[in-house]
Formats: structure tokens, sequence, C-alpha cells
């Protein structure tokens, strides 16, 4: 830890007074909390969270970059994969789910435009009222032209749309829950303060919310004594939500992880908790409260589980990697006029969305089908769908 940078005076501030929030938290629950709602608390606490205060989160400045900050080709290639769908619900609409800086939307836009293909609607779903903010300055900037069909939403619309439902690194912050195996069993380790600092805590088996998702895991898996790792529970209800949003269309959704018996390998004995600060990645989620974000990979197969019980079609698994080279990432790059210097940059951007070392395999996809009978060119090679 001692590798971090130092927050800054007024930032450690706003740090203690989250950290005194999740205490009370403690305090008024006589003993350790889930680390689901630690978690909650960390990203999302009103004003005070990662995600609900004012500071930078993405690019150089930020604590992190996304692929759709590493280069427009990302969002191109998408355009790509919407571009038939949209065409046979004659166009629809794009929600997306956590829009970042904008850029996503803004390249995204752009090049339906050019292949004459624009949404009905583009609707952003955000929870942070500052990247609201800085996306709507942004986007009136970038995209005059067609503005007017951006459209904010604080919840997931009411009126079921016709289209795309697409999300990139939104499952990953989802809160989870920790577990490890001890004695044989399996137990939910909790957040607790003492001594002035926040420490693991086994919960009492009574006290947990989640001994039937834990057994049910342990009796599948058979994970040995010590074992350390992470459940998401709210994973059904969410895919259930998209769901019940979506009329006819495709969900596709971007993230890190893996299919259930690659995500609770036996090597894999630690979880997949990671923290990041200021492009620095660590495994301590009590550090830095509010300044850090705090994530978990994501097991697919749930999230496939899950489709198929809200009546969904799974229309393909892959990797980024896969999904971004079957839209044509390569054929699109070359059709740039580029300096040398930005030909070196794409070059290496699109080794950054690709390779196996980056995030061409740490990253899947996954496209969930409602009322709609199409292949999808994301797929169309290396489909995945056996390693759910």
């Amino acid at each position: 830890m001692s590798t971090l940078p130092t927050p800054s005076a007024d930032a450690l501030e706003h740090s203690q007074t989250l950290s005194n929030l999740i205490r009370e938290k403690i305090t008024k629950n006589q003993g350790a909390i889930s680390f689901a709602d630690f978690m909650e608390l960390a990203l999302y606490a009103p004003g005070l969270g990662y995600y609900s205060a004012g500071s930078q989160k993405l690019g150089a400045s930020g604590d992190f970059i996304t692929a759709p900050e590493i280069s427009p080709l990302f969002a191109r290639c998408i355009a790509h994969q919407c571009h038939p769908i949209l065409t046979a619900l004659d166009h629809g609409s794009i929600l997306e789910l956590g829009a970042g800086t904008g850029k996503f939307a803004r390249d995204l836009l752009q090049e339906l435009s050019h292949l004459n293909c624009l949404p009905e609607n583009y609707f952003i779903l955000e929870v942070s009222a500052e990247l609201r903010e800085r996306q709507k300055i942004f986007l009136k900037k970038e995209c005059i032209d067609f503005f007017e069909r951006i459209v904010w939403l604080d919840k997931l619309p009411h009126k079921k749309i016709n289209g795309i439902i697409f999300a990139n690194e939104v499952m990953d912050a989802m809160p989870i829950h920790f577990f490890q195996i001890i004695k044989n069993k399996i137990i939910e380790r909790g957040v607790d303060f003492e001594n002035d600092h926040f420490v693991w805590k086994i919960i009492p088996e009574d006290k947990t919310k989640i001994h039937d998702q834990l057994t049910t895991l342990q009796n599948e898996l058979h994970l040995q004594e010590g074992y350390i790792s992470e459940i998401n529970t709210l994973l059904p209800s969410w895919i259930k939500s998209l769901e019940n949003a979506l009329n006819k269309g495709v969900i596709l959704l971007f993230d890190y992880g893996f299919g259930r018996a690659e995500y609770y390998h036996p090597d894999r004995n630690m979880g997949t908790l990671m923290c990041h600060y200021q492009h620095h990645r660590h495994s301590d989620p009590f550090l830095f409260l509010g300044l850090q974000d705090i994530t978990a990979h994501v097991d697919f197969t749930t999230v496939a589980e899950s489709a198929v019980n809200a009546n969904l079609q799974i229309g393909g698994y892959t990797t980024q990697a896969a999904f971004l080279l079957n839209c044509g990432i390569l054929k699109l790059a070359e059709q740039q006029t580029l300096s040398d210097v930005e030909h070196y940059k794409q070059n290496q951007a699109i080794k950054l969305l690709t390779l196996p070392s980056q995030m061409g395999e740490l990253i899947k996809v996954i496209a969930l089908k409602k009322n709609i009978d199409m292949p999808l060119k994301g797929f169309a090679e290396h489909d995945r769908r056996r390693d759910l």
C-alpha cells in the first residue's frame, strides 16, 4: 500500500466522513454488516460514495480507463452490431446504462449516423449526478446534429423499448457478498469496526441473509477448506428488470468475468475483489473509502441462468477480442487516414482492446435476446457459450 498516491487533505476528510457513516451503520446493526452493505455505502452513499460524489473517475486524471476511453473503434464496432438490430426493428431506441464521460454515446451515434441508422432515442441511465452533468455538456457540444435524441433517465423506462440495452463494466460495480469455507461449512464474511479499523468478521449463520444461496453454491461446487470468494445476489433481479424494460431487441453486456467453473476454480481461492485508485490496483476495500473504486468480476453463468429464468434467449457469449474482431475492428481501423503518430496510437489502442494479456480475454460479452430471431455478427466466430 505504500506505493499508492496520498490523497489531499480535503479528500481524506471526505473519506473520513463516509467512514463515520459506515461505522454508524455497523453500530446500529449491533455487529458486522455484510460486505454487500459495506460496498453499497462505499460506492453509492448519497453525496459521499465513490459513484455519488464529484471526483473524476475515468480517464488519465481519474482512477481507471474503460474501453470507450481507449479508442472510438470500440463504439464504432458496437455500432456495426447495432445496425442490423435497429434495421430489423425499424430503428427503435438504445438505452445505455452508465454512460461514463459520454464518449461511447458520441462515437456510437456518429457511426450510426454514418450508417444512416440513428435510433429514435438514445436513453442514458446514469446514477451519478456529477457524471450526468458532464455528459450533457460534452454531448451537447459533440453531438449537435442529434443531441435532441439523447434523453437522460433516473430509472429504467416504464414504457418498454424496442431496441438495444447496453452496459459496459456495470455489473462489476454491483455490491457483492463475501464467503469463506470454514470447517467444511460456507460462512459469510462481513465487515466490522474494531480498534479504529474496519476488519473482516464472520457473520453468524442465523444472521446471514444469503444462507440458501451460499448452501446451493457449496453443494454445487464442493469448495475446499479456507476458500474465499464472493457471490453477486443482485444479478437475477437486475437481469429481470432489464427484461421488463425491453419489448423486443437485444441486451448487450460487457464486463470482466468468467463462466462459473472458471470463476470458482480451486486456484482462484481469494476471490476477484479489486480496488482502483489513481490507476493503481490493489485488494484493500477498507482503504480511502469514497475515493477508490471497488469491483468484483462477474459470474456469467449466473447472468445466463438469470436470463433464461427471465424468458430471454442467450444470443452469444464470447471475449471482447472476438466480438470486436467479428464486428470488423481491423477493417474500420484501415479505413482511417492517419499520421504516423496517430497510426501508432491506434495500433496501441487495438492491442489494449484485443490482446489476451490486456482486455481482450479478460472482458467477456454476452447478448440476451427478446422477441427477435436473428444471428448476431459479434458472435459469428468463437462463440463460447460452452464455457457457461
